[in-house]
């Protein structure tokens, strides 16, 4: 006859209430963890924002307040270095500034985006001779400085009377000078399959017809990436104009901020941060806008049939 072996059980309430405490500590780790994660997050943003912040306060202090102090508060707050900054400087004009630049980036956006994207369509789509040397070759010319090639190109466009002119900072645009706008275009090309070709082709279309109606609706993303980058570049560039443009009324808004400063005379850097702000509106408004198509130009890698 065998006795049936007994077991201890743990007294009522005592397991349940082990786990529940081990929750509550996982609990609790995890929180610790994410309070970290957030205050590491918000100690980044504040070292990100400081600089654009301190511009903003700095265009509404007086010039008097604005060099060797990094405080962001002033009791003098005012809207009178946005209102010398409209006022223009030299007598040009704000607006002519602006209007420059604006049609410097536009110009930009439409050589860029037409350029690149029908040598992208010859490089993905077109068999040619020395195809892949000429590609290598194009990839190549991204290692090379632009500095490299600055007293070549002056003196080139010198000699064709073209200096003091947007052309010398338009036609490596309109002629597909720009590597990296080609280089991506083209690896966005590679994606669409090649069975949207051959079927326009069965029904006669050409190269022209087939880059028209069926390329260009579907690398709308791409295009918009480089338009985006094309037109921050093109805004923000300072080396350029200083190289090629002489007269004040053919300066961008990034040389006539140089204005602004002057080591023989009285420098107005209250008016300086004003145009600064001015100047960022167009690119911070055109980037928000159309932010989401970078993403979209990154993570699209073709069509799923």
């Amino acid at each position: 006859m065998t006795t049936p072996a007994t077991t201890t059980q743990a007294p009522p309430g005592q397991v349940p209430g082990r786990a529940g405490a081990l929750r509550a500590a996982a609990r609790r780790r995890k929180g610790a963890r994410s309070a970290g994660s957030h205050l590491l997050l918000i100690a980044l943003t504040v070292v990100v924002l400081y600089p654009a912040v301190w511009m903003l306060s700095s265009a509404l202090k007086p010039s008097s307040e604005i060099i060797g102090n990094v405080s962001l508060w002033s009791d003098r707050f005012s809207l009178d270095n946005f209102a010398t900054a409209l006022s223009g400087i030299g007598g040009v004009s704000f607006w002519t500034f602006f209007a420059n630049s604006m049609i410097l980036a536009v110009l930009s956006v439409v050589g860029v985006t037409l350029s690149a994207s029908v040598s992208a369509y010859a490089f993905a789509r077109i068999s040619f001779p020395g195809r892949n040397v000429y590609f290598a070759i194009m990839i190549g010319t991204l290692l090379l400085p632009f500095h490299v090639v600055i007293i070549p190109q002056y003196i080139m466009f010198n000699e064709l009377g073209l200096v003091n002119t947007f052309i010398p900072l338009l036609a490596g645009k309109f002629l597909a000078a720009e590597a990296f706008f080609v280089f991506l275009m083209v690896q966005f090309m590679r994606n669409l399959p090649r069975e949207l070709d051959e079927a326009a082709r069965i029904d006669g279309c050409g190269h022209a017809r087939i880059f028209g109606s069926i390329m260009l609706p579907l690398m709308r993303p791409a295009i918009i990436t480089s338009s985006i980058f094309a037109f921050i570049w093109s805004w923000n560039d300072f080396l350029g104009p200083l190289l090629y443009l002489k007269k004040p009324d053919m300066y961008p808004l990034p040389i006539a901020l140089r204005l602004y400063v002057d080591q023989t005379s009285v420098s107005d850097y209250g008016a300086q941060m004003a145009m600064a702000v001015l100047a960022l509106l167009p690119v911070m408004i055109f980037f928000i806008l159309f932010q989401r198509y970078i993403v979209d130009g990154v993570a699209t890698q073709g069509l799923k049939g």
